[in-house]
């Protein structure tokens, strides 16, 4: 929200010289374009399919958009493989942004944690390990004319819930609370329909409370 050039700059601007690349030095490439379900906004659809309308209500979301766009002009235009996947909530270990990096700083020195929301805002979450799998499913058995699939576990998870499995996975026995103040550009409630990327032979392995785990291992490692 507020560096939105440089936003556009890593979003669209990006994705275009690749494809521009690939048109002029390398037109049998195919290209992975990772998106994301910010382009869904608040879907109505629950759990929401990739026919879904785009509506993003961030411009991150509408730069996620405008970057499927690109990748639908220079396949109809110049014949460019293409696919987009659109990726849930993804976590894993090495992440030092989002929900569980937030908590984990926030805990370290605080005994009382206050989150934006209600908590009972809802995310697909899906681990690091898993959209690696993903995208090699897609590699070897997905569509390259501007098709899109969605990439999460398939399960929606409210916020409240899975922070308080993370706190009590790292043992931490503060107070958490919710302001109830809705943060500009986050969406309310995210599950995916992940029948598209099954049919490609992919399911996810690892559930939240594991990938949890494996986070917060990783997290002792760094102190």
């Amino acid at each position: 929200m507020k560096n939105p050039g440089r936003d556009f700059e890593l979003n669209v601007h990006n994705v275009f010289l690749l494809l521009e690349a690939i048109r002029e030095c390398a037109p049998l490439c195919r290209f992975i374009n990772l998106s994301s379900a910010a382009v869904y906004g608040n879907p109505l659809e629950k759990p929401t399919t990739e026919f879904h309308k785009m509506a993003p209500v961030s411009p991150y979301g509408f730069h996620k958009m405008f970057a499927e766009n690109i990748c639908s002009e220079y396949f109809q235009f110049y014949k460019i493989q293409v696919c987009s996947l659109r990726i849930f909530s993804a976590y894993g270990v090495g992440l030092k942004k989002q929900i569980f990096w937030d908590l984990y700083l926030r805990t370290r020195n605080s005994l009382s944690i206050e989150l934006f929301g209600t908590g009972m805002e809802a995310r697909d979450f899906i681990y690091i390990d898993d959209i690696v799998n993903a995208i090699d499913c897609v590699i070897e058995n997905g569509t390259f004319n501007a098709s899109v699939y969605n990439l999460a576990g398939g399960k929606a998870w409210h916020v409240k819930q899975v922070a308080e499995i993370f706190l009590e996975t790292i043992k931490w026995k503060g107070d958490l609370k919710f302001s109830g103040i809705h943060r500009q550009g986050d969406p309310d409630f995210w599950q995916a329909d992940i029948s598209r990327i099954r049919d490609l032979g992919f399911t996810p392995a690892i559930g939240l409370e594991d990938g949890i785990q494996k986070y917060v291992k990783w997290l002792s490692s760094l102190e």
